[in-house]
């Protein structure tokens, strides 16, 4: 009542939740609701969006690569493909996270693109339809006679994941088995428990 400012109500009563769940045990805690959206997001390895791998170059967006059967890939976009507007709005300026926040959205929702592509002297203009995408938790690769899986993260995709890179691998070698598989968890977040103990 005597605070130098009027105290927002609703940032104390957070607060006050925080300081009693981080109270438990150090992997407790509150989340605001947007931040609870991230966290769902982030450990189901999915959410609305184009199903583009980008990076930033020079100010601009540009593709890494498409992802295989989502709206990105059917429309067309094409690894090296630079990004310039997002629903007529320049790129140029914006951070990288700034313009993939534009690019996800609702499921069912529309975005256009505009793309500049090596040797094509106009502007390649894209209407995309967001999608679900799921973000893909395991790479694998062979090293001589081992194989290489790289976990990103114990999402909602980790097992699954795992499951089909090992398929992977043996459909691949004809049935043949590997000497060995190196599971590559470096600078993995972590995230379900489930997840980890299939």
């Amino acid at each position: 009542a005597e605070y130098v400012d009027a105290p927002d109500e609703r940032e104390l009563i957070h607060a006050a939740i925080q300081g009693m769940l981080t109270s438990l045990d150090p992997h407790s805690g509150y989340l605001e609701p947007v931040d609870y959206e991230d966290v769902q997001e982030d450990t189901s390895g999915k959410f609305g969006g184009l199903g583009i791998e980008v990076t930033m170059e020079e100010g601009i967006i540009k593709v890494v690569s498409p992802i295989d059967e989502t709206p990105a890939a059917r429309a067309g976009i094409l690894a090296n493909d630079f990004i310039v507007e997002l629903d007529g709005k320049q790129v140029l300026g914006l951070t990288l996270d700034e313009a993939v926040e534009m690019m996800r959205g609702p499921v069912g929702s529309e975005i256009k693109l505009t793309v500049m592509r090596e040797g094509v002297s106009e502007p390649l203009e894209f209407e995309l339809e967001r999608d679900i995408i799921a973000m893909r938790a395991v790479r694998w690769s062979m090293e001589g006679d081992v194989a290489l899986l790289r976990l990103a993260r114990f999402s909602e995709q980790a097992y699954i994941g795992i499951q089909q890179a090992i398929e992977d691998i043996f459909s691949e070698r004809d049935g043949t088995p590997p000497k060995g598989i190196i599971l590559d968890l470096r600078n993995n977040p972590g995230g379900l428990v489930d997840q980890a103990v299939y």
